[in-house]
């Protein structure tokens, strides 16, 4: 196997994967992907999502290289946020796993029924 493209799932792989696939990330991500944000907006953008994770989002995003920060000098002075090219790169390999889910949420559907079923009967 080729090591320079060698599959891993150790603690920083794991780490950094949770960090941009958890819910907030996404959503954050697939707005920034459309246009830069200022925090307000993000925050209409995704309702269902906190100050307080918002906030925690756009720095785990921001320390990864993924998203940055910018400070607009406007009055009262602004922070805009936006996609780096690292984080455009996220784009396909999401898009894919978004049509995975897609495809195949029937057939999860019905393995989590079949599960909860054969878990229910074992009680």
């Amino acid at each position: 196997m080729d090591t320079a493209h060698e599959v891993r799932i150790d603690a920083p792989h794991r780490e950094l994967l949770d960090q941009i696939l958890d819910k907030w990330s996404l959503a954050v991500l697939h707005e920034l992907c459309e246009s830069p944000r200022r925090f307000n907006e993000l925050r209409r953008a995704i309702p269902q999502v906190t100050q307080k994770s918002l906030t925690a989002t756009l720095r785990r995003l921001e320390r990864n290289g993924v998203i940055e920060r910018e400070v607009v000098s406007t009055r009262p002075v602004a922070v805009r946020y936006r996609i780096t090219r690292l984080g455009k790169t996220l784009r396909e390999p999401i898009d894919v796993l978004l049509a995975w889910t897609s495809q195949h949420m029937s057939a999860i559907e019905r393995a989590r029924e079949d599960f909860d079923e054969r878990e229910d009967t074992r009680l």
